[in-house]
């Protein structure tokens, strides 16, 4: 494993409780960065907490709640001076039905959580790294928001948003030290399968041309990189990690 240069950097992981979100604090606490883990599951947040040991601070949020994103990102600015990385990783799958099968609330709460939790998020936290004149964001999209998976509208929707709400902000922070990415992983494997059907964990599977799904430890490489001084020519910018899948 290269260790990245990210020494004395505090950063900001929702979703960081389990899953892609665990994996990404675990490498970037191996680049020597201080990290705060934002997960909504208060008994999980501990134990990842006590997993990955010194280093670590916890704080239960809601990223589909802006009132708690903002007691949130309040609060951890009394654990640390400054927030230089924040990567935005909650998310849910939401259920697998045709579009016109889709619950109106089921559509709903993946938007909440998906798409408007980043924009919570972002907003809290830019104006930080803009005091700072420094940042990097990493959003957690996916190739279903390049390509949209049928069978998961509401999913494959949310992450196309996520991507042109990354180009924006890109833009409009580009004449800061602000940088704001995002990256498009087909299917790794974590617990978030366990809200698909298998019919769907197979279908996306049979689009990687690489035969298999992504590790967590794969994506965590390059949101860690994303996170460090060294991308600093890149903004609004999307990084694929899809085994081959993505056309475009």
């Amino acid at each position: 494993m290269n260790r990245l240069d990210l020494a004395g950097r505090h950063a900001v992981i929702t979703g960081g409780a389990t899953g892609l979100g665990f994996a990404i604090a675990r490498r970037m606490l191996a680049s020597q960065a201080v990290v705060t883990l934002w997960d909504v599951n208060a008994v999980a947040l501990e134990h990842a907490r006590q997993q990955l040991g010194a280093g670590v601070s916890a704080v239960v949020v809601d990223v589909a709640d802006p009132a708690s994103v903002a007691r949130a990102a309040a609060h951890t600015a009394t654990l640390h001076p400054a927030i230089d990385a924040l990567v935005n990783c909650a998310g849910i799958t939401g259920p697998n039905a045709k579009l016109w099968d889709y619950p109106a609330e089921a559509w709903q709460q993946v938007m909440q959580v998906n798409l408007n939790g980043v924009f919570y998020c972002c907003r809290e936290v830019v104006p930080l790294m803009r005091a700072q004149n420094y940042g990097r964001i990493v959003n957690i999209a996916s190739v279903a928001g390049k390509e949209g998976n049928p069978n998961a509208s509401a999913y494959s929707a949310s992450k196309a948003g996520v991507i042109a709400l990354t180009k924006s902000l890109g833009k409009e922070l580009a004449d800061t030290g602000v940088r704001v990415n995002c990256v498009t992983p087909a299917a790794v494997k974590t617990a978030i399968f366990d809200q698909m059907s298998e019919a769907h964990i197979a279908f996306m599977l049979s689009k990687i041309p690489m035969g298999r799904f992504g590790e967590p430890e794969e994506i965590a490489a390059m949101v860690a990189w994303l996170c460090t001084e060294e991308c600093s020519f890149s903004t609004g910018a999307v990084f694929d990690l899809s085994g081959g899948r993505a056309t475009y």
